[in-house]
């Protein structure tokens, strides 16, 4: 079975294992900085704002306050996710040409050969690697402020976690599938048509990812294990993906 989101979320896991692969090193030092940047800044905004936030989606007056120590968990964590989200967003944009180049050197080691539309110039990168990221930033806008605008939605709320949680595994996957892709020429258009028949699969990794996010320590090498992993199911899926 192709499409199941076992087999994305052990994507993920070998995509850790290949960061100790030897001559990544260099690859790796920008998006590890970047991320333990952006991992700080969210720690530090998650604990100043965090009881704020959660009594505001979770009045004490409100119908559904009985249930408050059951959901209290629930948004609590998607509190948590949504701004690990917000911020995963921009520190793509700003580490996406050196996670092209990591896409390129995984793949190399992977397959032996580069991939046919790579450049080892960090430069030739700058301008494909942010209209990129600018075009998965629109799409991930469009479809987050809606889900967002659930959150306070009385009643509706109680389903929006859950919709957040699917959507959000779905776009990390998009978002992290895309490196591998470009490098062989396909824009996120022609990506996100070719991804749709393993959605499954792509919610798996996103799913990884999330998970790794949440693990402290781990939670730093959250981005470049995601481009590793997501360069090894472009690998193992191109006949699909790619045929």
């Amino acid at each position: 079975m192709k499409n199941n989101p076992i087999i994305g979320f052990n994507y993920l896991l070998q995509g850790l294992k290949l960061l100790l692969e030897p001559g990544l090193k260099r690859y790796l030092v920008v998006p590890l900085l970047i991320n333990f940047t952006i991992f700080s800044l969210v720690g530090w905004i998650g604990y100043s704002q965090f009881e704020a936030l959660l009594a505001w989606l979770l009045p004490e007056q409100s119908w559904y306050s009985f249930l408050r120590w059951l959901l209290w968990p629930l948004f609590a964590l998607t509190i948590l996710l949504v701004t690990f989200y917000t911020f995963t967003v921009v520190a793509n944009l700003i580490a996406a040409p050196f996670n092209s180049l990591l896409a390129q050197r995984v793949e190399q080691i992977l397959t032996g050969s580069p991939p046919p539309h790579g450049d080892e110039r960090l430069l030739a990168q700058i301008g494909p690697a942010l209209a990129s990221e600018l075009r998965k930033l629109g799409y991930f806008i469009i479809r987050a402020i809606p889900l967002l605008i659930l959150f306070i939605i009385p009643g509706v709320n109680l389903f929006a976690p859950l919709l957040w949680l699917l959507f959000s595994a779905w776009f990390l996957a998009l978002e992290y599938i895309d490196y591998p892709l470009g490098n062989h020429g396909l824009g996120f258009a022609e990506q996100l048509r070719r991804m749709k028949p393993l959605r499954l699969t792509a919610i798996g990794f996103g799913g990884g990812v999330t998970l790794l996010m949440m693990i402290p320590l781990l939670n730093f090498a959250a981005m470049p294990a995601a481009v590793a992993g997501a360069t090894l199911f472009s690998c193992r899926q191109r006949q699909l993906l790619e045929g």
